[in-house]
């Protein structure tokens, strides 16, 4: 309801701004896979170290146009978080600013839904940075994909309690992991997830 409420309010300050076409209705067949490396796993206070998004169209993982962006390094991100959380060098140098990180990920996403692996996660990751900026939180619609495999193996196999990490799943779909942990990797990884449990590799199993 809240977040509802919020959207709704968000639409209206919007309307005549140049983001108030993001708050129309998707009309058309694709989703973005999105993922986000982050300094930590609190949503509250984690910052983006790098996001990356994939288009999916008629079944295939558009890779060659596909975002990957890293960031300039947040001053939040200190030795050990970088230790704990496992943070590789490249990920920590460079980059762009995060109001030009933001800005080209809305052009990129559009109003389409948004696919994720727990992908409240990186939603709430990227609103925190989003609304101070750009005044309004993401209105896309979402597809977790951890739930709908879920949803899909009550239904297609109920004896079998589902492990539902992201290398399990990967496996049970034969997926292979691209590149992980990183964005981009996980992005596309969680896409050809996707695409596999939309073509039926489930009931074939």
């Amino acid at each position: 309801m809240l977040r509802s409420l919020r959207r709704a309010a968000d639409r209206r300050r919007q309307v005549n701004g140049r983001y108030g076409w993001l708050f129309n209705p998707y009309t058309g067949d694709e989703l973005v896979a999105i993922d986000c490396e982050t300094t930590g796993l609190d949503p509250r206070t984690a910052d983006l170290v790098s996001v990356a998004a994939v288009r999916i169209k008629d079944g295939r993982v558009l890779t060659s146009d596909a975002l990957d962006l890293r960031l300039e390094r947040p001053a939040s991100l200190t030795g050990e978080s970088i230790k704990v959380h496992g943070l590789r060098g490249i990920d920590l140098h460079g980059g762009v600013s995060l109001g030009d990180a933001l800005e080209r990920l809305l052009d990129f996403i559009g109003n389409r839904p948004l696919l994720g692996w727990c992908v409240d996660y990186d939603v709430a990751v990227i609103n925190r940075q989003l609304r101070p900026l750009f005044g309004f939180d993401l209105p896309n619609a979402t597809v977790d994909l951890a739930q709908a495999y879920r949803r899909r193996m009550r239904r297609t196999h109920p004896q079998v309690e589902p492990h539902l990490g992201f290398e399990s799943v990967a496996r049970a779909l034969r997926v292979p992991l691209m590149q992980r942990h990183t964005a981009l990797g996980d992005a596309v990884t969680t896409a050809l997830m996707y695409v596999r449990l939309k073509q039926g590799a489930l009931e074939a199993c």
